[in-house]
């Protein structure tokens, strides 16, 4: 081989790895962006259950004040 053609399967080389660098990055950052909209669901899900518990927990101290 010559040096055209070392330099061509570098260049051809570094392009390869640079575009699997980039697809890796875009997966992970999907993936990320996912497991955040699933821990920001999950987060309302356990406030209203504990707006719940707290209108309950408020309820049974009313009731044992009027005694």
């Amino acid at each position: 081989m010559n040096d055209t053609q070392t330099w061509t399967l570098i260049a051809g080389f570094v392009a390869l790895v640079s575009a699997m660098v980039t697809m890796t990055l875009r997966v992970v950052k999907a993936e990320i962006t996912t497991l955040g909209t699933r821990i920001d669901g999950r987060i309302d899900t356990l406030e209203v259950r504990f707006d719940h518990l707290d209108r309950a927990v408020q309820t049974i101290v009313t009731r044992l004040m009027e005694r």
